[in-house]
């Protein structure tokens, strides 16, 4: 049975709400025993705590403390995915798939320390920018890799290839290239399918396209993805990975997406049930039948 000694936090920054749960959790772990090691960046100053550089968590930490919304958790993701921490959610935001401790049950976190807790390996895309022979930039993703129009009203031209086999050509806002985790996020909102994260495959999900048979589609996660943006819409798009890192990218640019190496490890409550998650936050089955 895995073991936590040292835990390190960090939270959703200048959010009271997030701080005050950090500020009881911080103080509650030094109180039972365990060494705490808190994100200089975006948590608060709590006496005691051992406060450092974020990049320096992942070589200290045991256990990662995620404290906010699901935005929180993927910058979390994306920090340890050269590691074997694990990461565990307390939710401080709205939606929360990923993150799911609640304030207000916060023994489920002692339940964790003391081994009782479900394990979860999920997916990461890599995405990388080629040009010729040469990888110009690269990023990683535990939701969605998305390319996605800005600065215009127009629709942007780009075409889709799955290894090596042309697709589709597009006419759209854009394309979220999605994991299972990602399919209840950004994906959903475009119409996507909800897969399972125990699925190896990866959804295709079109933006706002101009053909409305330009569906949703699932392939295998073994699959090589490549987009190649037509030269008039180059500077009216960005490709981003989670929402929250952008690629530059420049013309004979190609996109090129495919699943990592890597996985994130998420801990999760003894409790946790992942159709329980959907029920609650999908708002699924309110009508009861007589």
């Amino acid at each position: 049975m895995q073991s936590f000694h040292t835990i390190g936090i960090m939270g959703k920054a200048n959010d009271p709400d997030a701080a005050d749960t950090i500020t009881r959790i911080a103080q509650h772990l030094q109180s039972i025993g365990h060494p705490v090691l808190l994100d200089a960046e975006s948590t608060p100053q709590i006496p005691n705590g051992d406060r450092c550089e974020r990049s320096v968590l992942p070589q200290n930490a045991d256990l990662l403390i995620a404290v906010g919304g699901d935005g929180t958790l993927l910058h979390a993701a994306r920090l340890l995915a050269d590691h074997e921490v694990p990461i565990l959610g307390v939710n401080r935001g709205r939606m929360g798939f990923l993150v799911d401790v609640s304030p207000s049950h916060l023994d489920e976190i002692d339940a964790v320390l003391s081994g009782e807790f479900i394990a979860d390996d999920r997916m990461l895309l890599t995405a990388e920018i080629h040009r010729g022979g040469e990888i110009l930039s690269r990023g990683i993703a535990l939701n969605d890799v998305v390319l996605h129009k800005w600065n215009t009203a127009r629709m942007i031209d780009f075409e889709t290839y799955i290894d090596g086999e042309l697709a589709n050509r597009h006419h759209s806002d854009g394309l979220i290239v999605a994991t299972p985790t990602g399919s209840t996020a950004y994906a959903m909102s475009g119409g996507g399918p909800i897969m399972h994260p125990n699925l190896d495959a990866i959804a295709l999900v079109p933006i706002c396209p101009h053909t409305l048979s330009n569906r949703p589609l699932v392939i295998s996660a073994e699959s090589t993805i490549e987009i190649t943006v037509h030269p008039s819409s180059l500077k009216q798009i960005r490709v981003s990975c989670d929402g929250q890192e952008d690629l530059g990218l420049v013309n004979e640019g190609r996109i090129m997406v495919r699943k990592s190496t890597r996985k994130v490890h998420l801990i999760h409550p003894p409790r946790y049930r992942y159709f329980g998650i959907l029920r609650a936050k999908l708002r699924w089955g309110g009508t009861h039948f007589s």
